[in-house]
């Protein structure tokens, strides 16, 4: 069974690394402890409360170091990024309850060892992590007593933006083998976290990584076509103007001839009745090095609820497939109520389709901010009912959720 904790482990190493070759020891891997003390020098972190605040206070000097335009910075290869980094769950067993059972994991930061400056003590950056792209499974099953092995670097760059790539496989029967592949987008912050800062330009070596440039450009156009395609911004195409419509007659009750006596089709659950929700309380052991809540940690409980959601949907335990378009909109503080919601929004065939939108809640204005929506896609081996929508915004939750499919049984296809 896939573990949510092995996911927020996972994404963590996606979203953030350094070179290993800046912390190898003769030749091997570094250790979680290793990683995570190298990242705390590189930003100026600390693991006490009361010092990690005044630490990051500090950063606001190193502005000084701030490049003001990306002609004055080095160019990078990917090579200067590449790491691997090894969870030795299989040769170390007291490590098993601590990266599957616990909620800090490995913080990796691949866009520092990009952007890194030997001649500085600490990196002027601050680097966030603004869209998890995709995460496409490639193995239903993670085994909790097996080595688990991280491998990525960067594979595009603008003047404030990087995109990175992560892959996981597990060692299992003699050989490792694949279980995910991963693309995040980070930006870089000001030393504060204010305004945009600039990031080395990259420098390709082989025509193969010209080829992987390439595909990140692709990448952003994409991202730009769909986000300006959203159905919170324009009508539905002629197609699924025609699937909305065919949805509503198929729920006519024909005795009536009323446009609002509905009924409900054969093996079919209303989209109403399909929903979960969960609520989080955000405590500063969840912060990472900037003294927010850690994306991974939203990650995970997003995983979590959405799971629950497909498995009491379908009525039985769903793996799965893809996650993918994660937007991280907005930072979630220490000590925010976190509200998630959790819709089942599209199913076909015996695959289910979640959307889950975290929410922060202001006690004191009563104010609702929208910090994160995820898409996941489930797979359960059976079939399962037909999801319907009855209002015209559960309709543009059905098309939205057939759009993340349909784009998730392309790239997989």
């Amino acid at each position: 069974m896939f573990s949510p904790r092995v996911l927020k482990s996972a994404s963590s190493l996606m979203c953030r690394g350094f070179s290993t070759g800046q912390m190898c020891r003769q030749g091997k891997a570094p250790d979680m402890a290793e990683v995570r003390n190298r990242l705390r020098e590189i930003v100026g972190a600390s693991t006490n409360w009361k010092d990690h605040q005044q630490a990051l206070a500090e950063r606001a000097s190193l502005s000084q170091y701030l490049a003001q335009s990306q002609d004055e910075l080095p160019a990078k290869t990917m090579k200067d990024s590449a790491i691997e980094a090894h969870l030795p769950l299989g040769t170390q067993p007291a490590l098993r309850e601590k990266y599957l059972n616990y909620h800090n994991s490995v913080r990796l930061l691949i866009c520092y060892s990009h952007t890194w400056n030997k001649e500085l003590k600490r990196s002027p950056l601050s680097i966030v992590t603004a869209l998890v792209d995709k995460i496409d499974m490639r193995k239903n099953i993670i085994y909790p007593d097996c080595d688990i092995k991280f491998t990525g670097h960067v594979t595009w760059v603008g003047k404030t933006s990087i995109e990175a790539k992560m892959h996981m496989s597990q060692y299992h029967d003699g050989a490792y083998t694949d279980v995910l592949d991963a693309t995040f987008v980070m930006v870089a912050r000001d030393p504060e976290n204010k305004r945009a800062a600039f990031i080395n330009p990259l420098k390709l070596e082989s025509p193969e990584e010209e080829a992987i440039f390439q595909q990140g450009e692709i990448n952003k156009t994409r991202r730009v076509e769909l986000s300006t395609a959203s159905l919170l911004k324009v009508a539905p195409t002629a197609e699924e103007r025609t699937l909305v419509h065919n949805l509503f007659l198929n729920t006519l009750d024909t005795r009536t001839v009323s446009f609002r006596s509905r009924i409900l089709p054969p093996n079919s659950v209303w989209i109403e009745d399909a929903k979960m929700k969960g609520l989080e309380i955000c405590h500063p052991q969840e912060r990472n090095i900037f003294n927010r809540i850690f994306g991974g940690f939203l990650m995970r409980k997003a995983y979590e609820l959405g799971w629950a959601n497909a498995c009491a949907f379908a009525g039985c335990r769903p793996t799965l497939v893809a996650v993918d378009d994660i937007v991280f909109r907005k930072p979630v503080e220490i000590g925010s109520l976190l509200l998630l919601s959790s819709q089942v929004c599209y199913t076909e065939g015996m695959h289910i389709q979640v959307r889950v939108h975290t929410e922060v809640l202001d006690p004191l204005t009563r104010q609702h901010s929208t910090t994160n929506v995820f898409h996941f896609t489930f797979r359960v081996e059976k079939d399962i009912p037909a999801i319907v929508p009855q209002s015209y915004g559960e309709s543009m939750l059905y098309l939205d959720g057939k759009r993340h499919f349909d784009e998730t049984m392309r790239s997989q296809g």
